[in-house]
Formats: structure tokens, sequence, C-alpha cells
């Protein structure tokens, strides 16, 4: 039958030694994976979809850092068309999530902002799966914590076929 490691996973080589390339592969593949699945069950918790979820996430960033967003940057940052994020504003504003206010500058333009609601839904909702992560995060050396930067940066370019843009993710 060869080595006990054998039928323990292809990230074994035929020496029955771990590969530890492709063990690194299988483990960003279990927390995509166990990502997804939290994404998932939040967006069912909140009755949202994908594209709602990442909007509100990120007028909540832009609120907490002071900033503002127009419908236009919310089309931007998602990849979608003006008539899509009008609809997307239009989901949110009915669901209690954001409401559209008078820019302060320019009167011609709305700013979206998200309500006091949200961001008490998804602070209860995520928060302590954030923390758990944040501790993993925080557990780690200055120099261990720049390997992974590292590699994660490589890993995206790797993914978007060489390609200097990131998206944020959730």
């Amino acid at each position: 039958m060869g080595s006990t490691n054998e039928g323990s996973g292809y990230w074994y080589g035929p020496d029955g030694q771990l590969d530890y390339s492709a063990a690194v592969l299988k483990s960003l593949r279990d927390y995509r994976s166990a990502e997804t699945t939290v994404r998932r069950s939040t967006r069912d918790s909140m009755g949202m979809g994908e594209t709602d979820i990442l909007a509100l996430r990120y007028l909540l960033r832009a609120q907490a850092s002071g900033g503002t967003v127009v419908p236009k940057d919310l089309s931007k940052f998602l990849g979608i068309t003006s008539a899509s994020t009008t609809s997307l504003i239009d989901r949110l504003v009915a669901s209690g999530h954001v409401r559209r206010e008078s820019h302060p500058t320019d009167r011609r333009s709305v700013v979206v902002v998200p309500t006091a609601e949200s961001d008490h839904e998804v602070r209860e909702t995520l928060g302590e799966m954030h923390r758990r992560m944040m501790s993993v995060a925080e557990d780690l050396s200055a120099e261990e914590a720049r390997v992974v930067v590292d590699f994660l940066r490589h890993m995206t370019r790797a993914i978007q076929g060489g390609r200097g843009d990131t998206k944020e993710s959730i």
C-alpha cells in the first residue's frame, strides 16, 4: 500500500513527505470555503444578496472614516451600471439599511448613508467572527504578518492574471 500518508490527500508527494505548496493552497481553499459559508449565512440572516452586503459594508467603512458616498462611487466600487446602482439603493432604502440625503456641497447630488440600525445589525451579525479573526492576526509577529501579507498580495496578482488591481473583499 505504500506510505501511511498516501490516503490523506494529494498534498503528500510520492515519497510520503508533505508537499507544503499544495498544503498551503488547500488551506487557502479551506479558508475560502469557510468564509463563503459564513457570508451565505450572513446574507440569509440579513435577507440580502451579495452585492447588497458589499455595498453596505463599503458604505459603513466610508461613514466610519468620515467620508461620503454618492451613487457613482458605489457603481465604481461594485463594477455595476448606474441603473443597477439605482435599483440596489432602492432595495437598501426599502429594507431600511440606507437612506438618501442631500449632498453637503452639491445640491444636484445625493449621498447614500447607512442607517444606525444597519450598522448595529452588521456588528451584531459579524462582530464576534471579526473579533476572533483579529485575535488570530494579532497573534502574528511582525515578520509573520509581513510574510502573510506578501504571500496574499502575490496570490491576488496570480489569480488576477498578473493585474495589479485588487477589489477589496467582505
